[in-house]
């Protein structure tokens, strides 16, 4: 999901660029942090998930504050004080015909929209601040930090040095990294920033706390590493009406870590309600690629095509369908809505492993895993304890994703069977081996009895199902009611004699040839 379009609304005589998304029911604007560019958070997966689901209930307002982004530059000499910057936000509303919004104050963007807050009442409907302050060498860093910082970014700007700073969590993610480095480089140049940095080093609204009406949510994480978490203490205990929500974590930007908690937190705050997502669970394919032998190679060997590897990994993944969920040092995590891509990506990594000098081992399996976050429970246990016992530039499966595999076109030899603790059985394990290498004793069984005949409408509600959508999902595609879709889904369990909805999308995979049903 990306804007239509990029607009400037004028604030005196600078322009300021802002974006609208989403169609919900009341405004709320975003009030950036440090440095922004809103052509560059879109293409950044954590900050892109963010955005989706505060437009998911909101009709979003996005902007880069003068000096960054796309916005005008603001003269290195010449600062501008906080109720200038303030202003824009003003100037943005007026420029989207929004008369009333919420705001949602992220870092620096916080104490400005604190600021807005009461000075104009009337146009507030609520703020939600993410690490948030109200005076910058109290809570941020003091004088002699700040010195050393912008030292850094007058030296060091457009390399990604500044990231440390900010989430230390993610300097060992190479695509991360080098994506910070372009968000510096395209968010400000080295004289702006140094010159940001300055500015808002005089940032200090403790005298205007107490005259903040609007309902107030303060969301910040526990081991916050630019601003410290009591800074969101004393705004719980000075503005009235706030509560303070505290959360794990300690890289400090909106976008990274757990965007789903911090949006939940938002979407309930304004709302009054959690929305229930799509689908919480989904059966899919997931696969775990590890870089097998890391000992052979040196440190710097290892650094170096460790990072090629995961660059082709990411790479790979997404022109196979798939979707890039966790990465730990050399062990890398993929979800695929089919087993047939995962396994075909993995043969892909296998090559581009060899052709980079390093050997990959790789595990997949099939079942159901949460959407949110990275892979938890039974099913990526499963694939992490496959991808563990592979062995050099193998991969192994568990032979549900064979039989889910059927008619594609891949062969599989056994491999044995391995005892998992929380299955009552041994799991069936096979190899992903080569055309010519088919064993006959890992092709599926055959079913004993045809599967029950369903209707056409089933038909498709099955198929919906096997996508991972949830009734409310199915229903909006399909023009039923909710209601509807349930006695579907109902027929449909009864009619193939299926425990649960995981099992009919199992069943759809099975059954769903290349070239449908």
């Amino acid at each position: 999901m990306r804007p239509i379009e990029t607009r400037y609304a004028r604030s005196g005589d600078v322009r300021i660029a802002y974006q609208v998304v989403g169609q919900g029911s009341f405004d709320l604007v975003f009030v950036p942090g440090f440095i922004s560019n809103l052509d560059l958070h879109w293409e950044d997966e954590g900050y892109s998930r963010l955005l989706k689901r505060l437009s998911a209930f909101s009709r979003l307002i996005l902007f880069d504050k003068r000096g960054t982004g796309l916005s005008d530059r603001v003269d290195a000499h010449h600062l501008p004080s906080l109720e200038t910057r303030m202003d824009d936000v003003r100037a943005v509303m007026d420029a989207t015909g929004s008369g009333r919004a919420a705001l949602l104050g992220a870092s620096e963007g916080a104490p400005m929209a604190m600021l807005f807050a009461a000075t104009y009442p009337e146009r507030t409907r609520a703020l939600a601040l993410y690490g948030g302050y109200a005076h910058f060498h109290k809570w941020v860093m003091p004088p002699e930090r700040l010195k050393a910082f912008i030292e850094t970014a007058e030296t060091s700007w457009g390399t990604g040095a500044t990231l440390p700073s900010f989430a230390p969590g993610r300097v060992d993610d190479p695509h991360f990294t080098q994506w910070w480095a372009r968000f510096e480089r395209l968010s400000a140049s080295p004289t702006a920033a140094a010159a940001l940095a300055r500015m808002n080093a005089g940032i200090d609204v403790r005298g205007v706390l107490s005259a903040i009406s609007a309902p107030t949510l303060l969301i910040h994480r526990r081991n916050d590493v630019r601003v410290d978490p009591d800074a969101s203490r004393f705004l719980a205990k000075t503005i009235p009406n706030a509560r303070l929500a505290e959360i794990p974590g300690r890289d400090h930007p909106i976008w990274t870590g757990d965007v789903d908690r911090v949006a939940d937190l938002i979407e309930e705050f304004l709302t009054g309600a959690r929305a229930v997502a799509e689908a919480e669970r989904v059966l899919a394919a997931l696969l775990v690629t590890r870089i097998h032998d890391t000992a052979r190679l040196g440190d710097r060997m290892w650094s170096e095509r460790s990072q090629r590897f995961q660059e082709t990994w990411r790479t790979l993944v997404g022109r196979h369908g798939g979707r890039c969920v966790d990465t730990h040092g050399e062990v890398m995590i993929s979800r695929f809505d089919g087993p047939g891509r995962a396994l075909r990506c993995a043969a892909a990594l296998r090559e581009a492993a060899q052709d980079i000098g390093v050997a990959s081992a790789q595990g997949a399996h099939v079942g159901e895993i949460e959407l949110r976050g990275s892979p938890e429970g039974l099913t990526a246990r499963v694939t992490m304890q496959l991808a563990a016992r592979a062995g050099r530039g193998d991969i192994l499966a568990s032979r549900l994703v064979a039989e889910l595999a059927a008619g594609s076109g891949l062969h599989f030899a056994d491999a044995g069977r391995i005892s998992i603790d929380e299955l009552d059985e041994p799991l069936g394990l096979v190899l992903a081996m080569s055309e010519q290498h088919l064993e006959p004793a890992c092709r599926p069984k055959a079913r004993a009895t045809e599967p029950a005949s369903l209707t056409a409408r089933e038909s498709e509600v099955v198929s919906l199902i096997a996508d991972g959508k949830s009734n409310a999902a199915i229903a909006a595609e399909l023009g039923l009611s909710e209601h509807t879709v349930k006695r579907h889904v109902a027929n449909i369990l009864l009619k193939l004699d299926l425990p649960s909805r995981a099992a009919a999308a199992a069943f759809s995979a099975r059954h769903t040839g290349p070239d449908g049903p």
